[in-house]
């Protein structure tokens, strides 16, 4: 399968705040959906399940319009959507049944799915009773009730300790290797880059970076080399290639261990390292930069 959102413009009293949002995603494939608080993400997340309206554009399935009762799909909302006075068994049961699942598939998804993410012993608990965390694990486990096609994933480790984190993170590559459909938003990074091929960035309703993650850092890294000194600190060597080689590189940033270096045009990597060895400058770190996603992230949608 392949979803497609295309050109999405959406408005609230007037006010625009999706711009022609565009991107894909394919079965046995995660895209991580990624944007600063207000961006447009939840906004677009909520057109795909119809619940809102675009007022242009369209999300397309395999090259038709992508019609939600026709399929398994199965939202995880960042914010608490279960009823916490009802008992945790009791209510996945009835919204497994909604679902169009019957009664005993229900309970038997349900009470897999709570044993799997490790909350069965609270089945006859109020939701209201548990934990955060908890709380969430209960909120995965009606996610995956219906053993869905495409899953859509919003800030799923929130509460969860390391231990539950490698759970969520173990039934997460599962859904890949099953040949899933994935979207997954979250502000932590590192579970972004673990689990997805594909990302696409959006800043204020408009996408600002959309591909393939590793071509995204080779490219970002491309020129790009790390350095640090065992002889000069790092503002010492700062100040050195500013002054001394700025014909060959740039200083791009200064990280906590190393400085972030851009190669001139027509320079290579040879070139810098012996004008740094001509300086007497005893090299400690020297490598091709490989950006992390929150680099790329910060560059893009952080202010000036």
């Amino acid at each position: 399968m392949k979803l497609e959102v295309k050109n999405l413009y959406k408005s609230f009293s007037n006010t625009e705040v999706l711009h022609g949002v565009s991107f894909s995603v394919c079965s046995g494939k995660a895209l991580g959906l990624l944007g600063r608080n207000g961006a447009g993400k939840t906004t677009t997340i909520r057109i795909i399940m119809n619940l809102f309206e675009a007022n242009k554009g369209e999300v397309l399935l395999d090259g038709r319009k992508f019609v939600l009762k026709n399929h398994s799909i199965s939202y995880l909302p960042e914010e608490r959507g279960l009823y916490p006075k009802k008992k945790v068994l009791e209510q996945l049961i009835y919204l497994g049944q909604l679902r169009g699942l019957s009664s005993k598939t229900s309970k038997q998804n349900a009470l897999h799915w709570l044993n799997r993410l490790g909350v069965d012993e609270y089945k006859d608990k109020k939701l209201e009773t548990l934990s955060k965390g908890n709380q969430q694990k209960v909120q995965l486990a009606q996610t995956f009730l219906t053993n869905p096609d495409i899953v859509i994933l919003d800030e799923p480790f929130s509460g969860l300790d390391p231990v539950n984190s490698q759970i969520l993170k173990d039934i997460i590559s599962e859904l890949i290797a099953e040949n899933k459909l994935l979207i997954f938003s979250s502000h932590q990074m590192g579970y972004v880059e673990e689990f997805c091929e594909e990302i696409a960035i959006i800043n204020k309703g408009n996408i600002v970076l959309t591909g393939n993650l590793k071509k995204i850092q080779k490219e970002y890294g491309m020129n790009r080399l790390t350095i640090s000194s065992s002889n000069k600190s790092l503002e010492e060597l700062k100040v050195i290639i500013q002054n001394e080689i700025n014909n060959i590189a740039r200083v791009v940033e200064k990280k906590k261990e190393y400085l972030i270096i851009e190669l001139i045009k027509d320079s290579s990597k040879k070139d810098f390292l012996k004008a740094v060895m001509d300086i007497d400058i005893d090299i400690d770190q020297f490598s091709t930069y490989k950006p992390s996603l929150e680099d790329i992230f910060v560059e893009k949608v952080g202010e000036n």
